[in-house]
């Protein structure tokens, strides 16, 4: 009788190995936790298209949300250690990385990088016990990759108050957070400035966005805001242009290149355990080449990207990393990402589209991380500028 798959080769080199001791339990404690308490049920929420709220309090005691940030409440622990547990949680479900990486990279990120140290205290330490959910509006209906010069929604100040208009589309968390980190335009100098948003302000309202294909477990919002008044104080201190908000997504960009690892793993683990269990011709399809051939595709694309993550991260660690390493990083493991999950399910063929098989579903999912924090078009012309010295953006 064959041995059962080694799942451990999806990290054939070892770069697990980079964390600390204390690093590395606190990944295992994720993935015990998304093994256990979240694989059982995740199919049957992204069937339906419902949050699984229930893994919340589970979530809390990981501890993982700001894992990087220094202090206000937060872990204080390495950039590779907090991309390696965003690849963990998509590992098991995009989704959950995704709501992980709203609240506590876009989010807190944004308090913590553009925040004054008052307002860091204020929602910090709430915030990395999931106690108040966070969210994060920068693209508009009608504005995704021109938001540095071309938002509409407005931002006007009168005393110790500002009142913003206009919409916000595909934000994340919004329909159940407990505040929002709105961008807008400031109408007397035309900068774009960051404002902390309760949710329950009058004149904000989150309208679910239905029909998704893809990350169907993210509750997404179209944010209408109406004459919403915000006061001086929860204005982030530090934003103050496009270039400050640009700092937030530095940060995520890197973060989102480890989900896309980490979804291309998900996929070709279940596609391993799949050719070592179904039979065809008498035998474990696993033993015929063609298949073995479609796993090595595979195995190659997540250890150069999840390489390339490592040192990214390190860079990170090090206050090294500008736009044009998370940017590659993004552009890069989002297109491996892409090609990995279809020779997943090109490998089970016709049971490879359905939801029991887990494939399909990395299938959807890869779409939308393949194309938010950054089409890889973008990533592409922020890389060339960087090589070229030219700017080829319009």
């Amino acid at each position: 009788m064959s041995p059962g798959p080694n799942i451990d080769t999806s990290d054939f080199y070892a770069v697990e190995q980079m964390l600390s001791d204390s690093e590395r339990a606190m990944l295992h404690s994720v993935r015990d936790f998304m093994t256990t308490e979240v694989d059982p049920i995740i199919n049957t929420h992204w069937n339906a298209g419902t949050f699984p709220f229930e893994i919340v309090p589970g979530l809390r005691k990981l501890g993982i949300a700001g894992v990087p940030y220094q202090g206000h409440g937060c872990a204080g622990r390495s950039y590779l250690l907090d991309g390696m547990i965003a690849m963990e949680l998509a590992r098991t479900d995009s989704s959950i990385a995704t709501f992980n990486g709203v609240h506590g990279g876009l989010a807190m990120g944004s308090i913590y990088l553009c925040g004054s140290d008052e307002q860091r205290e204020r929602f910090l330490p709430a915030m990395a016990r999931y106690e108040q959910i966070g969210s994060f509006g920068l693209t508009e209906p009608d504005v995704g990759s021109g938001a540095s010069g071309g938002l509409t929604t407005t931002a006007e100040r009168d005393g110790d108050t500002w009142t913003l208009n206009g919409q916000k589309k595909w934000i994340g968390n919004a329909t159940f957070g407990d505040l929002t980190v709105i961008w807008a335009k400031d109408v007397a100098d035309g900068q774009v400035k960051g404002f902390v948003v309760d949710n329950s302000s009058p004149g904000f309202t989150a309208d679910k966005q239905e029909h998704k294909i893809a990350l169907r477990i993210v509750q997404n919002a179209l944010i209408t805001l109406d004459n919403v008044r915000v006061p001086e104080h929860n204005r982030l201190q530090g934003a103050n242009t496009f270039t400050d908000t640009a700092e937030v997504l530095r940060l995520t960009r890197a973060g989102v290149a480890w989900m896309a690892v980490g979804c291309a793993r998900g996929a070709y683990e279940n596609a391993l355990r799949y050719a070592c269990s179904r039979e065809q011709f008498g035998r474990p399809i696993g033993g015929f080449q063609l298949v073995q051939d479609l796993l090595v595709r595979m195995l190659g694309n997540i250890t150069s990207s999840l390489a390339l993550c490592a040192r990214l991260s390190q860079l990170q660690d090090q206050g090294h990393a500008e736009d044009r390493h998370s940017s590659l990083a993004k552009a890069f493991c989002t297109v491996r990402m892409r090609e990995t999950v279809g020779w997943a399910r090109e490998l089970m063929g016709g049971n490879g589209i359905l939801l029991e098989h887990n494939v399909g579903r990395f299938v959807a999912d890869a779409e939308a991380i393949y194309s938010y924090e950054g089409t890889r078009e973008m990533n592409t012309l922020i890389v060339g500028r960087s090589l070229t010295g030219q700017s080829a953006f319009v």
